[in-house]
């Protein structure tokens, strides 16, 4: 079970919320006020519960597709039968809209829409190009929305850090459908890389690649970001890396790599917030 909801993502997701609320969106608040926030546990317990569900219910679906994409995870998360999983799915439905309501009504409202948004996206628009990627993209960083409508911090840089990651993730998305292409094929799942071919997702996936940079040289030359430079200047050293190994790669292996090289951007992204600013964090503890 814990393959099948991919409990090391939620982990991440959960360390990256807590990172961004006390670094990003309430770094005027002592460190422990944070830390200690029922409330915002509350919304990250919700969000984990709801991010869980989303896997299984992707893992639901995708168990055809999965056997030939996946077959070594696939044969693991079989262990698992499909009745248990889809009760697992609405306990946890059920506990996020709980903890949800600890905090108030809109949060239920936000975490009901935002479960909605994870199954209708699993059953129908993860077969459709372009809007299959957008709605990927969006659900993976909604989580930090509900946290950011919590502390209703409007800052410019916030919604720049937004874009780049954002950017991030629909290259990841893409990417991972080049991965992917063999078992899409098979199951009718009409993706960009099926739909319009390879050396098209390539072209879009460059551009992707050239757009990160906007957000990138806002936050290194008109914003504040501490130590975090390094972290942007080695994403743009990877990013050409990645762009060389693009237009070579042919095959599944050369894809998962370039797909890895996102994800580690990603998660350096995550750590990297720690950077920001260490002694103003010193001072708040």
């Amino acid at each position: 079970m814990f393959s099948v909801v991919r409990g090391y993502n939620i982990l991440i997701v959960v360390i990256a919320q807590y990172l961004t609320a006390v670094y990003i969106l309430a770094y005027d608040k002592p460190v422990k006020e944070v830390v200690f926030d029922l409330n915002l546990l509350m919304l990250v317990l919700a969000s984990s519960a709801t991010i869980a569900g989303g896997y299984i219910i992707n893992s639901f679906y995708d168990s055809e597709k999965d056997l030939i994409n996946r077959p070594i995870k696939s044969r693991l998360d079989r262990l698992v039968g499909q009745n248990t999983k889809l009760s697992f799915y609405f306990v946890l439905n059920f506990l996020a809209a709980i903890m949800a309501s600890y905090v108030s009504f809109k949060a239920v409202l936000f975490f009901s829409i935002y479960i909605f948004g994870i199954w209708f996206y699993s059953h129908k628009l993860k077969k459709l190009p372009f809007i299959g990627n957008l709605t990927s993209a969006i659900l993976t960083i909604t989580p930090f929305f509900a946290i950011f409508m919590y502390y209703k911090n409007f800052e410019k840089v916030i919604f720049v850090h937004a874009v780049f990651l954002f950017l991030m993730i629909s290259m990841r998305e893409l990417t991972k459908d080049l991965e992917n292409i063999k078992g899409d094929i098979a199951q009718n799942y009409i993706t960009i890389p099926v739909a319009y071919g390879e050396k098209t997702s390539k072209v879009m996936l460059t551009i992707l690649a050239l757009l990160t940079l906007g957000p990138t040289y806002l936050l290194l030359f008109y914003f504040e970001v501490g130590y975090m430079y390094f972290f942007f200047y080695l994403s743009i050293f990877l990013l050409v890396v990645f762009l060389l190994l693009l237009w070579l790669s042919k095959t599944k292996i050369q894809y998962l790599i370039l797909h890895n090289i996102l994800k580690f951007i990603i998660l350096a992204g995550v750590f990297s917030i720690l950077l920001i600013d260490v002694s103003v964090i010193l001072n708040r503890i």
